[in-house]
């Protein structure tokens, strides 16, 4: 599909060839979109470009797991000059790539800890939103992405917990399902408006945590010395890096410092791969769980804006 707007051409890229063209504008995930295409997880029909002749003056890009039909998230949006080009492009581009009557995905960028403080980096960030509100979107959440290093100390077991492997898919979505109560994360919040406790659980196993390629061994669930869960870990690798994919306390026995050994537990399983890093993210209104990670090492080396169309 090609679409002119008087000197403004919308389109779609054509392939892997015409990456170096998509790329001509600068985001850290440029250096992922080749080996993306190869995987499964992009499709030259999601990346798309608005030019003035052979300018880039705006390109969007969607990403999903590898087979998905549809986009998972909107993880590019770039601009390079007036606003309104970007607001051509995603008017044209969105209806060719999100399937009718569906609710478009959701939209996340990466960007430096200290964005705001300077014009530079926050004037750009200001104009893609402004792009994005224009079209319906409004801001959900901004999150902190963590990163431990091989070298930082990870904390030896307290012995107040034992560990030990999920036993199967309905005790995980059991305890994910109980640690829903009082949740302080944003994603799990606005799900919890249009779906139960349970359905949000299900949903995210199914979803998500089932389809990690990585051992699914793995995965522990933390208990008192006599059996009873108290919350549970899910390390895992993403396809790009070891990630703590989930990390939970059960409501009854928060507020007694067992996220440091069920963080550490987890930390310190990846570590044992010889892992070159470990990444996290967490919400920056989570502040028991953002100083949880800063206590057990992780750095915050970026941070994310989301946005949805909800």
């Amino acid at each position: 599909m090609i679409l002119h707007q008087h000197d403004l051409t919308l389109r779609p890229i054509t392939g892997p060839d015409e990456l170096d063209l998509f790329n001509r504008l600068p985001y850290l995930l440029n250096d992922e979109v080749a080996g993306d295409l190869a995987a499964g997880r992009r499709h030259p029909e999601w990346l798309w470009l608005a030019l003035r002749g052979d300018r880039v003056v705006a390109r969007a890009g969607w990403w999903s797991r590898p087979g998905d039909r549809h986009p998972l998230l909107m993880d590019i949006f770039d601009l390079d000059g007036d606003a309104d080009d970007g607001v051509r492009l995603l008017e044209t581009a969105l209806p060719a790539v999100v399937p009718a009557g569906a609710t478009p995905p959701e939209y996340g960028r990466f960007l430096p800890p200290d964005w705001r403080d300077h014009p530079h980096t926050r004037r750009p960030v200001e104009a893609r939103m402004g792009v994005l509100e224009r079209l319906g979107a409004k801001p959900l959440v901004e999150r902190l992405r963590l990163q431990w290093r091989p070298g930082t100390p990870v904390a030896e077991p307290s012995g107040r917990l034992a560990f030990r492997p999920v036993r199967d898919a309905d005790e995980l979505v059991e305890l994910m399902t109980l640690v829903l109560d009082g949740t302080l994360d944003a994603h799990s919040r606005d799900e919890l408006t249009r779906m139960s406790p349970g359905e949000s659980a299900r949903k995210q196993y199914d979803e998500e945590l089932v389809r990690y390629e990585s051992p699914h061994e793995w995965w522990r669930i933390a208990t008192l010395p006599d059996g009873e869960p108290v919350g549970f870990v899910i390390p895992a690798h993403n396809g790009y890096n070891p990630i703590i994919a989930y990390l939970a306390v059960l409501p009854a026995h928060r507020g007694r410092g067992y996220i440091h050994d069920v963080l550490a537990a987890g930390t310190g399983l990846l570590a044992a791969q010889n892992v070159p890093r470990i990444r996290a993210a967490t919400d920056v209104g989570n502040a028991p769980m953002a100083a949880a990670f800063a206590r057990a090492g992780y750095v915050t080396f970026e941070r994310q804006i989301d946005m949805t169309w909800r």
